[in-house]
């Protein structure tokens, strides 16, 4: 991280963080989308006005607004207005509707809800008055404004809690994980201090901004003062003329965003996908390392995934500068300040960038130890150069006759079949074993059909154990995913094939 960053790092508040960089830089831009540019200096200035606009509508420093908005350069200015405010704000992902929404904004107590009106076919102020939001107004292209100079001071400290952010809720309903200015800062400051980025560098947010790792994203283009494009939607091949257009030298997201650009740059061998591109990052799901070592050798740019959550928005990550053999194979290193314990091999963290809790109390007393260490369920262990290593998931430990199979062993080994696009394996409940393994895979197009008996001879030849091999083999279109980082959801699996 150069001097810059690095002091640009220690600023209290999201809304210092701005205000330091739009003083540095106030002509650069910020924000690309389509062709609309923002500079730093822009998003100070409008994101005051907006703030005005917000407090004649009664925001004021602690009041909960929760958004519910697409990654916007509206979105951005709407979020940085309320961090001027020192509201508590709660943004909730786009592609949420009834069930999740009216729970978050209750459990919230969110006194006003900020909506983009219908979008991509779904009406989403009429949702917000058939479940009873209150405040709601439509924030799509339209925000409050007013005169900045009846405004208070903005917030001073920044370790009180003023974000809630939720947690995928596939399972149950979703946990409120509360953060603070400081602990965003921290968890951007990783991202940036592992990638080795400059102000020559543009970005890209084809995710969520409602997820934290828009925040995440946000604070690494303050601190190194480049810009970034914003995809309200994302699909391939459409968005390669703006990664184009704009020169993105650094893109991703999460896992299947390599594998959705690894299968674009497959249609055209030999001629580079984008031609800036340099750098592939993100996290959010396991990495084969077959993946990386595609993505490098076809692409012709670096990969670096790293590991984080809603409760930890970064906790490692790989850097450019990494061996392949650690960038294929871990997710990186911490930064500094942030401490990884391994109990009976689980990870557990502690650091400024670790949430507060829960916005339930009992919630936060189970995840926490004796010690202040975040209880985070996955299972790894750090090698000698400290680099982690996640080996699966506490829940995705299949139990098979009294063994522990690793759910994640057998996926990264079924990617390295040429027949499978992309798989997930799953535990299903059996009289005789107690689980049984069972392997659910995309099959690759044009590829002879794959069978329980072919998968299983492939496995037996790159080393798999007899006890691990799977006992059932689903071929499907595509596995379930999430709207957000594409994970798959694997309980729908369970539920589907038990």
């Amino acid at each position: 991280m150069n001097e810059t960053a690095h002091a640009l790092a220690a600023s209290r508040t999201l809304w210092d963080l701005l205000r330091r960089r739009a003083a540095l830089t106030p002509d650069r831009p910020v924000l690309i989308q389509g062709d609309r540019t923002l500079t730093f200096g822009e998003l100070r200035d409008r994101a005051e006005r907006v703030a005005a606009g917000l407090s004649e509508r009664g925001v004021r420093p602690g009041t909960v607004v929760a958004w519910q908005l697409p990654t916007r350069i509206e979105t951005v200015l709407l979020s940085m207005a309320l961090a001027r405010l020192g509201a508590v704000q709660s943004p909730v992902i786009p592609f949420y509707r009834d069930r999740e929404v009216a729970f978050a904004l209750h459990a919230a107590e969110a006194e006003h809800f900020a909506v983009p009106g219908r979008w991509r076919g779904f009406d989403h102020t009429t949702m917000a008055e058939r479940i009873g939001a209150r405040g709601v107004f439509e924030a799509y292209g339209t925000l409050p404004d007013g005169d900045p100079s009846v405004l208070p001071p903005p917030p001073a400290e920044g370790g009180d809690v003023r974000w809630i952010y939720w947690t995928s809720g596939t399972t149950s309903d979703p946990k409120g994980v509360l953060h603070t200015d400081r602990s965003l800062i921290a968890g951007g400051s990783c991202l940036a201090h592992a990638l080795h980025l400059s102000e020559d560098d543009v970005g890209s947010i084809a995710f969520p901004f409602a997820h934290i790792g828009g925040a995440d994203y946000l604070v690494m283009l303050l601190l190194y003062g480049f810009p970034a494009v914003l995809f309200e939607t994302f699909a391939l091949p459409g968005a390669l003329d703006d990664y184009r257009k704009h020169g993105v030298t650094t893109a991703g997201g999460s896992t299947a965003f390599y594998s959705m650009f690894l299968a674009e740059q497959r249609k055209q061998p030999g001629e580079k996908l984008i031609p800036t591109l340099r750098l592939l990052a993100g996290g959010g799901a396991p990495k084969p390392p077959e993946l990386y070592h595609a993505v490098v050798r076809e692409m012709g740019c670096r990969l670096t995934h790293g590991y984080g959550m809603t409760e930890v928005p970064m906790i490692t990550m790989g850097s450019p500068d990494d061996t392949d053999e650690n960038l294929a194979t871990t997710e990186g290193r911490p930064p500094e300040g942030m401490e990884i314990r391994i109990v009976d091999g689980e990870v557990r963290l502690r650091g400024e960038a670790v949430c507060q809790g829960y916005l339930d109390p009992a919630q936060t007393a189970q995840v926490f130890d004796a010690d202040g260490f975040l209880i985070t369920g996955d299972l790894g262990r750090l090698t000698d150069s400290g680099h982690l290593v996640l080996t699966g998931r506490l829940k995705d430990v299949i139990i098979r006759k009294g063994e522990n199979i690793s759910a994640q062993e057998i996926e990264d080994l079924l990617h390295g079949h040429p027949g499978v696009a992309d798989a997930a394996v799953i535990g299903l409940p059996d009289a005789d074993r107690g689980e049984r393994v069972c392997a659910v895979v995309e099959q690759a197009a044009g590829a002879p059909e794959l069978t329980l008996a072919a998968v299983t001879s492939y496995l037996r030849g790159e080393g798999l154990s007899t006890y691990k091999l799977p006992e059932q083999l689903e071929v499907v279109s595509a596995l379930p995913r999430n709207e957000t980082l594409r994970k798959v959801l694997k309980y729908k699996l369970r539920e589907r094939y038990a």
